[in-house]
């Protein structure tokens, strides 16, 4: 009796301890996340909010970074190297990650975000080096296609992850849906006739056309950290033709400048608007959704009568 006690012991530990492998497995194995290589802060936002917990997302140029002058490093080399998937706006965007893909011999697959979106023309003359516009984050319906477009290269680098990637991409669509309505609304209440700023990065088009708030950047506008005399006469000037109410220029930091043009056309001087990238944790933008209803709230402030 004794033995055959000790025997139901031994066998009760042993089905103790598989049971114990057998629960922590499916742990283990959703620890083992997608690794995603996303250009730029604003793309790598969007792919946490479809990938969730199964990604593990890096963002080569970060908050309050540049992609359009980007130099990418030999530490960006090895993680689209260690990548499954490359995320990429497209549209002339990066003219550098053509180049970092093929020194870092990488077999990720490489997804162009905008595909599918119509691009608009630059027009030329803006420092984008090609014919298209790449703002398109700037409209959320063109962010909606984005969306769709991760959630289909997830779905293919990862299968096993389909169900959540629809889910996730579904909840998100919502909360843009919300954000798109959000902002229409935000720029009915601004008087029609009110409708326009000026800027010193040509990159609110996209923005303009689905939401009807018109942007003139100034050509010639210096990307030293203060304008010219000459440039602060051509931005007076313009402003003065074209009866503009606001003004945002993230090139001019010298505040008397500002205040000379304030002053010089009677436009209001606006806070400043989030083009390329988001802000860090601290700052106002840390999400795409954060971005939008930032610049939105701002335009509302600078705009109302």
């Amino acid at each position: 009796m004794r033995n055959e006690a000790r025997l139901g012991a031994v066998c009760r530990a042993m089905l103790l301890a598989l049971a114990c492998v057998l629960s922590l497995a499916p742990a283990a194995a959703a620890q083992e996340k997608i690794k995603v290589v996303a250009t730029f802060s604003i793309l790598a936002d969007l792919v946490r909010n479809v990938g969730g917990d199964r990604v593990d997302v890096i963002s080569l140029v970060g908050p309050n970074g540049d992609a359009h002058v980007y130099t990418p490093t030999p530490a960006d080399a090895r993680l689209v190297g260690a990548a499954r998937l490359v995320v990429v706006n497209g549209l002339g965007f990066e003219g550098w990650i053509s180049r970092l893909v093929t020194v870092s011999n990488s077999k990720a697959a490489v997804m162009v975000a905008s595909r599918n979106v119509k691009a608009r023309r630059d027009g030329g003359g803006h420092g984008h080096g090609h014919d298209d516009d790449p703002h398109a984050w700037q409209s959320v319906p063109n962010v909606m296609t984005y969306v769709a477009n991760i959630r289909d290269a997830l779905t293919a680098a990862d299968p096993a992850g389909k169900a959540v990637y629809e889910a996730n991409a579904a909840a998100y669509r919502d909360k843009l849906a919300a954000l798109d309505a959000e902002i229409r609304a935000a720029v009915a209440q601004i008087p029609p006739e009110r409708r326009r700023v000026i800027t010193s990065h040509d990159s609110f088009g996209y923005f303009a056309d689905t939401y009807g708030v018109a942007f003139v950047a100034p050509r010639g506008v210096s990307t030293e950290a203060q304008a010219s005399a000459r440039d602060v006469a051509r931005i007076i000037t313009q402003v003065k033709q074209q009866n503009i109410p606001a003004v945002f220029l993230e090139n001019i930091t010298d505040q008397r400048m500002m205040q000379r043009i304030a002053e010089e056309t009677g436009a209001r001087i606006g806070g400043g608007l989030i083009s390329d990238a988001l802000t860090d944790g601290a700052g106002v933008a840390p999400t795409y959704v954060d971005l939008m209803r930032h610049n939105v709230k701002q335009l509302a402030a600078a705009l109302a009568k």
